[in-house]
């Protein structure tokens, strides 16, 4: 079995280039989906699949997955009941003492750039790239990003160390990892 490997975790400016410009409307994507490219594009169908990391409807309803979410302000458990009765969830995240953690599977991710990048302080962008970038040498982000890749954002809580973010990939089965430790002082007040 192949082992996990590091994830170079890009910190980006915020005044950098213009991620995530087009907004993924419910309206958008559901066509989109039902589309003829995108129903026989497997990894499309799988990425954006329920149950997944990057579905915008992970969380019960719409919700755009280029826009960050308080992940951690909510319990997986309670969150993910009603996909995990079903076994269709491929995420999880927890809270211990020292850290905030994420896994998740990526379907074709084996196949996909992954990325892993943040804003060093509040939020982590997850993404990926299945498709060639447009032809005429744009960023895939800036545009209808959902055709040639995925992305969720998470917003961070306030005593994680968004920093020192780290990410791993298992190429034996697609699963990314990301832990973000909290911050030492905030850990030592609360002991």
């Amino acid at each position: 079995m192949p082992p996990q490997r590091a994830i170079d975790v890009r910190k980006v400016d915020n005044g950098a280039a213009p991620k995530w410009r087009m907004s993924l409307l419910e309206n958008t994507f559901t066509p989109f989906l039902q589309s003829p490219g995108a129903c026989t594009d497997a990894a499309a169908k799988a990425v954006f699949a329920e149950g997944s990391l990057f579905s915008p409807y992970l969380f019960g309803k719409f919700f755009d997955p280029a826009d960050a979410f308080p992940l951690w302000e909510f319990e997986s458990e309670v969150l993910l009941a009603a996909l995990r009765r079903c076994a269709r969830t491929t995420v999880d995240w927890a809270e211990t003492d020292s850290e905030y953690y994420l896994r998740a599977d990526i379907p074709g991710g084996r196949k996909c750039d992954v990325e892993v990048s943040g804003d060093g302080a509040r939020v982590v962008d997850v993404s990926g790239l299945w498709r060639g970038p447009p032809s005429d040498g744009r960023d895939w982000r800036a545009g209808r990003w959902w055709e040639h890749g995925f992305v969720r954002r998470v917003e961070l809580p306030e005593d994680a160390d968004g920093a020192r973010v780290e990410a791993y990939f298992d190429d034996g089965d697609g699963s990314l990892e990301v832990r973000v430790p909290k911050r030492k002082g905030d850990q030592a007040a609360a002991a």
